[in-house]
């Protein structure tokens, strides 16, 4: 992990350079695109944040298949893992440095057809846990609920993953 991470006392403190009232999607992008150093390990690439929907997808490559020649299961739910934390950074922009931490609790995936070549994770956050982040006082600790749609080249459906977060938000000055 690069050492400017590991040294960050809250996730928001990652953050502090976003202009809350207009951030650069890009540059978030870029910056959390160093948060998951497994995730560059597994070749995963984020290839949006928004305000309303993150995608990270998963290359057509040899090692991340499984037996079958499929892509494997754990290269699917590190997708969506990702692609749900990263829609909760892009709905989330204008609060970020106030977000001490974001956990999974738990996920429930369902994987609908075999996952062939390159695959695209869009990931989503209740539009009410959003606005109950944004409403909520410091120091609270919140469910923050998201969801990720797994599509192969063909646009297939291949899996849907329930991704049950808890947020925490530093103590207020």
């Amino acid at each position: 992990m690069a050492p400017e991470l590991k040294a960050s006392a809250t996730l928001g403190s990652v953050f502090e350079a976003i202009d809350p009232d207009n951030p650069d999607f890009l540059h978030l992008q870029r910056i959390v695109s160093k948060l998951v150093p497994f995730g560059t390990h597994a070749g995963t690439e984020i290839t949006e944040i928004g305000p309303h929907r993150a995608i990270v997808e998963i290359p057509d490559e040899p090692y991340v298949l499984n037996h079958l020649r499929t892509v494997h299961a754990g290269a699917q739910f590190l997708a969506a893992d990702i692609a749900g934390a990263c829609a909760f950074v892009g709905a989330l922009a204008s609060r970020l440095s106030a977000i001490d931490t974001l956990v999974l609790r738990d996920a429930r995936l369902s994987f609908r057809k075999p996952a062939l070549g390159r695959i695209r994770a869009i990931g989503v956050i209740d539009p009410s846990d959003v606005a109950s982040v944004l409403a909520a006082e410091g120091g609270r600790r919140l469910d923050v609920d998201a969801r990720a749609l797994m599509y192969d080249t063909a646009g297939v459906l291949v899996g849907k993953v329930a991704l049950d977060y808890v947020c925490t938000l530093a103590p207020e000055a």
